[in-house]
């Protein structure tokens, strides 16, 4: 019997479909722990003959393999289908697959969901749109892939797929192994396992403020790229094993607010930090904020000014899109901070830099403090940049060490 590693991870038009009560994704065990892959007679033969059926109607597009911030390759489908042909007093959508790597070809991953389809009139107007999603390591992939209803009718493709880093990108550390599956994880706050760290008289601490908000100032909501984004950017940091007390301070500029604070911690708590970023409304704006033309540029000001001269950390990291504000940053309180210590880094999260090439307000600060700024477009860009940034805080920790012991 072939194997199975993870259940499917799915978004789904949540006007339309509702996870079954009683098995929302049903994980079929691997082979390798003592599991089995338990397929109806008729779901295998799909699976296996790879053919094209149209039997339900539906339209199933390939999602080429794309490599996410979080450095893993994200590949799967989209679905479209009539609403007509979901008519009726409700149904349930089952959909099966399997990925196989070429170079792994006994150990297939197989994938279930099972989702009901509520009530819809038989005159029902346009389409049903569904996604479906997993992550795999470097190499090339079979898909073949089934969608039936109650009444059996059966939806079925197959295709081929490949992850491969380009020529410039081979020095990057991937989190999964080639010619492996995994289910994608869309679970953005869960905790971060324990990383083995340097010895405390070598090691390093940091600061980092992070604007927790979308690239578009207007937008009501975070988009998964944006939170992906700037969650990889902590989790990159975080996994560094030269650091060992971590200050994080994430704010929102819509709100003008400190949402989450953590000091010298030994490592970040993402799921707090989650529960935390949950209570920001983006649509919502205080009227009382809305007139004061300078409320958001105070803040700001308040927020850099506060935390540089309060740290007591080896570096303080900025990070976050970029926050574009009518005024400047305060020459007095410049003046004040001119007499730090610590390096200063801007990670500024910048989808289209092309579009918005201008310095905001946290990239003048850093280079009036002759701190360095990088722009964070792709995925190579975060591993290139942290890169720089670590040994740059290590160099001159270095060079502060025989001042500091001469004293």
């Amino acid at each position: 019997m072939p194997r199975s590693r993870q259940s499917a991870c799915w978004i789904v038009s949540a006007w339309l479909f509702a996870p079954a009560t009683a098995l929302p994704q049903m994980l079929m065990h691997s082979l390798s722990s003592g599991g089995t892959v338990q397929l109806m007679g008729s779901d295998a033969a799909i699976l296996d003959m790879g053919e094209t059926r149209k039997d339900l109607p539906c339209i199933v597009t390939p999602v080429n393999p794309l490599l996410g911030f979080d450095l893993r390759f994200h590949s799967g489908y989209d679905i479209l289908m009539p609403l007509r042909e979901l008519a009726g007093d409700g149904d349930e959508l089952t959909i099966i697959f399997r990925v196989t790597p070429a170079a792994e070809k006994d150990s297939p991953s197989y994938f279930i969901s099972k989702y009901n389809v509520p009530s819809i009139e038989a005159d029902a107007k346009g389409d049903a749109y569904l996604q479906g999603g997993f992550d795999i390591g470097e190499g090339d992939y079979h898909v073949d892939w089934m969608m039936r209803d109650r009444v059996e009718r059966v939806c079925s493709s197959s295709w081929d797929i490949k992850a491969a880093l380009q020529p410039k990108d081979q020095g990057m550390k991937l989190p999964i192994a080639p010619a492996v599956v995994e289910a994608s994880e869309r679970e953005f706050f869960k905790e971060e396992p324990p990383v083995a760290r340097v010895e405390p008289e070598k090691a390093l601490k940091v600061k980092v403020l992070i604007n927790f908000a979308p690239q578009q100032d207007a937008a009501s909501t975070m988009l998964p790229i944006d939170t992906s984004a700037l969650v990889s950017i902590l989790r990159n940091i975080s996994r560094e094993p030269m650091i060992c007390k971590f200050s994080v301070v994430a704010f929102n500029m819509n709100e003008q607010r400190i949402v989450y604070r953590q000091d010298d911690a030994d490592q970040i708590d993402f799921p707090e930090m989650g529960r935390a970023l949950g209570s920001i409304r983006l649509g919502m704006i205080d009227y009382r904020k809305l007139t004061d033309k300078h409320g958001a540029s105070d803040f700001l000001a308040k927020l850099i000014s506060d935390e540089l001269a309060s740290n007591t950390s080896d570096a303080v990291i900025f990070a976050g899109p970029k926050i574009m504000l009518e005024d400047s940053f305060p020459a007095e309180n410049l003046n004040e901070l001119s007499g730090i210590r610590f390096p200063v880094f801007y990670m500024n999260y910048n989808l289209t830099p092309i579009q918005n090439p201008w310095r905001d307000m946290i990239g003048t600060v850093v280079k009036k403090l002759k701190g360095y700024e990088y722009t964070i477009s792709r995925p190579r860009d975060l591993w290139t940049s942290w890169s720089d940034i670590m040994g740059r805080i290590v160099k001159m920790k270095l060079v502060a060490q025989p001042a500091t012991s001469s004293h």
